[in-house]
């Protein structure tokens, strides 16, 4: 921890006090409900080029390597403003060479959202989509590489938060390194909670986002990415603004960011690094978020609710249910009568059923989860569903897709 970065370890029992007076739990996979001390962060201005800011950056770099494993110093970390979404396109951007071509693995929006950017971008790319409901698997994934000897590139969701689904991502780059293939990891919902170490996980590149399982607030990603892939991509890239390769190059040579930093939220980031090392870093942190999980499921099972995957393949990050079928049942109802209660969740994202999720990451823990349980109970209630059970339909289709 640098002198100046101000950042302070807060004991784990304190991580996850109750937000400030009207404040809701966010229930969603991110923006989420940070701790009070990640916030306090913020009150400070900072100078994007003064020594102390320079520091904190090549803190935050560091920090990020050090969660995904890089004892040997082969990757590096660049962080970049904006969005997650902005550092996919990048990472897309800089890496996929105009005369590549990507095999994208789908099963979700974020998977599509891929495919979007790439046709943008002007890269050629073929898809294995998989729908809602189930996870690419190895050996389809070998065949694909074997039937198309033009495939340079697989992109994979680690974890597809419209469904919440989390995908085998150690098995597929098993195969794609196999087949002398790189990948390229959206980890955005994923990193920092769930395992993806370098020394046993072969990627290129990998993306995340300081506002997901890390814990702070929005305002930029950030790809960690081998050394040698960083200087092959010099000029490569469609965008002044998302080249990886020249905002790395700019960090390295100044320690500056390119343009105009996130200043409080790179402030607000590092405190939230020391409460994730401070909470048994990956392992711990999963732990929660997969306790999260545990409880709440159980709760709404007992009501009635059913979730969208089967046991083995729910992430610890956001899990999708499907919506009851009593014809009283009203979403935005619903939602509106949980916000009241002091819970924002999210609305579904597949095209198949009608559905909502529940984020289990952020500051809070098994506790607000029962809370939450007793909540929709009383919302059911009011909306004067008695059976939370779906429609038949909805339970035969994942049967029919899962058998």
């Amino acid at each position: 921890m640098t002198r100046d970065s101000g950042a302070a370890v807060t004991p784990k029992s304190a991580l996850c006090e109750p937000p400030a007076e009207g404040e809701p739990y966010l229930l969603t996979p991110g923006p989420l409900t940070t701790s009070a001390s990640v916030k306090r962060r913020m009150l400070k201005d900072w100078g994007s080029w003064d020594g102390d800011f320079r520091a904190m950056t090549a803190e935050l770099r560091r920090r990020l390597l050090d969660i995904a494993g890089d004892t040997g110093g082969a990757y590096d970390c660049v962080p970049m403003q904006g969005s997650g979404t902005f550092s996919v396109e990048a990472m897309l951007g800089s890496f996929l060479p105009r005369d590549g071509k990507a095999l994208v693995l789908i099963n979700g929006a974020y998977g599509q959202r891929i495919v979007q950017t790439l046709d943008y971008l002007g890269r050629p790319y073929r898809v294995i989509d998989k729908g809602d409901y189930l996870p690419p698997r190895g050996p389809e994934v070998a065949a694909a590489l074997e039937a198309d000897p033009a495939v340079t590139h697989v992109v994979l969701v680690h974890c597809e938060t419209s469904s919440g689904i989390l995908n085998p991502v150690a098995e597929i780059a098993e195969v794609v390194a196999a087949k002398g293939r790189k990948l390229l990891i959206d980890s955005m919902s994923a990193f920092g909670a769930l395992p993806l170490d370098v020394k046993q996980i072969p990627y290129t590149a990998m993306v995340s986002s300081a506002n997901k399982c890390i814990e702070g607030v929005p305002g930029f990603g950030f790809v960690i990415a081998k050394k040698e892939e960083l200087e092959a991509a010099r000029g490569r890239c469609h965008s002044l603004s998302l080249d990886l390769h020249a905002q790395w190059a700019y960090m390295e040579k100044t320690g500056q960011w390119r343009y105009t930093p996130p200043t409080h939220v790179v402030a607000a980031f590092l405190q939230a690094l020391a409460e994730h090392e401070a909470e048994g870093g990956v392992a711990g942190r999963g732990a929660r978020y997969a306790e999260n999980r545990d409880v709440m499921v159980a709760g709404l099972r007992e009501l009635g609710f059913e979730t969208l995957l089967q046991d083995g393949w729910l992430s610890p990050i956001i899990v999708t249910f499907f919506n009851p079928a009593d014809p009283k049942f009203d979403f935005q109802t619903f939602y509106d009568l949980l916000k009241a209660k002091g819970f924002i969740i999210y609305p579904g994202k597949l095209t198949v059923v009608d559905s909502f999720r529940i984020g289990c990451i952020g500051c809070l823990d098994a506790a607000v989860m029962r809370r939450l349980v007793g909540a929709v109970a009383e919302a059911l209630k009011e909306m004067g569903v008695e059976d939370a059970t779906p429609p038949a339909a909805a339970m035969d289709e994942r049967a029919k897709l899962v058998a």
